[in-house]
């Protein structure tokens, strides 16, 4: 029989949390099951590198669901622990690009998901 993964755990960064449960069920299990594989060290296929965040530690998984279109961001970055940097729904109606103001959310959670990266390798 095969031993489970092992998996990293899971830290939701501002109110990450609750904004996914907010979400519709069908969103929330994609996403769920998105974040499982990452703390298993694996990639779900929907998962893409966020763009402006440089390498593939942010990655971003969006969901199109009943006429709506939702964002969960988490990051990989930091060996010990998955962060949800944030997890919304996307409102602007002008192309694909994630708003400024969602966007300067993420960089400043990925701040703290630093800060709290180095406590926790202490």
């Amino acid at each position: 029989m095969d031993k489970p993964p092992s998996l990293k755990p899971l830290h939701w960064v501002g109110n990450s949390k609750r904004d996914l449960q907010a979400l519709p069920g069908p969103v929330v299990d994609l996403f769920g099951y998105t974040l499982y594989l990452a703390q298993a060290g694996k990639k779900h296929d929907q998962a893409k590198p966020l763009r402006g965040f440089g390498s593939a530690g942010v990655l971003e998984v969006v969901e199109d669901w009943d006429r709506s279109t939702y964002r969960a961001v988490y990051t990989v970055q930091f060996t010990d622990t998955v962060f949800v940097l944030h997890v919304f729904q996307k409102k602007s109606k002008r192309g694909a690009a994630t708003p400024k103001a969602d966007s300067d959310l993420i960089r400043e959670r990925l701040k703290v998901a630093e800060q709290i990266a180095k406590e926790l390798s202490r």
